[in-house]
């Protein structure tokens, strides 16, 4: 049995929600949706029927809390 201690690296939630934001919004354009429209209706009303099943969308938005979306989607845009 080893004694050493094993190291965990946790995923860089910034890249990870902009990972989730891109392959959602790719997914959305592919289905042929605004996907700028449908996030934001997303955003608004956390209705995950706003957002497609391809490519798995669905279920990747949902991983994201609303909240930490909106103040990532405000400090990216503000540049903070």
């Amino acid at each position: 049995m080893e004694d050493s201690t094993r190291r965990f690296t946790a995923i860089d939630e910034r890249s990870e929600i902009r990972d989730i934001l891109t392959s959602v919004y790719n997914s959305l354009k592919v289905k042929g949706y605004n996907p700028i429209n449908q996030l934001v209706g997303y955003i608004v009303s956390e209705d995950p029927t706003y957002i497609t099943n391809y490519n798995n969308a669905r279920s990747l938005i949902c991983r994201l809390d609303r909240d930490e979306l909106l103040q990532e989607l405000l400090i990216t845009y503000l540049g903070k």
